[in-house]
């Protein structure tokens, strides 16, 4: 990912309805929100929200597919991920334990639960 790329996202990111809105899209992957539903769960008006979803558009960080008369968005998880990268691929210096409480924290909040009897 290139700097631009990765400030056009940032930038998009930073406005607080396109923040939740993203936030609410992940939230629903794989499956995404029809336009009308994520505007009805951000409690913000239709026409708001599609110049907010234009500006995550412009920055990859959602798509978008028509089905029938609704269009559903989607969260682009890859390049969220791709940004995460950027911003992460530094911060080590060569020393992996300066990033380590980072990476640990992503792990617990993105592991798959475990099924099954809990333990006594």
């Amino acid at each position: 990912m290139e700097t631009e790329e990765a400030v056009l996202a940032l930038a998009a990111l930073s406005q607080s309805t396109r923040l939740e809105a993203f936030r609410t899209l992940v939230r629903h992957e794989p499956d995404g929100l029809a336009a009308g539903d994520l505007a009805r769960l951000l409690e913000v008006p239709q026409n708001t929200l599609s110049a907010h979803l234009s500006i995550l558009s412009r920055a990859r960080l959602v798509s978008s597919e028509r089905q029938s008369r609704s269009i559903i968005y989607r969260a682009n998880l890859g390049e969220f991920r791709d940004v995460a990268v950027f911003l992460l691929r530094d911060c080590c210096g060569g020393r992996p334990e300066v990033c380590e409480p980072v990476v640990e924290s992503l792990q617990a909040c993105c592991s798959p639960k475990r099924r099954g009897k809990a333990r006594a």
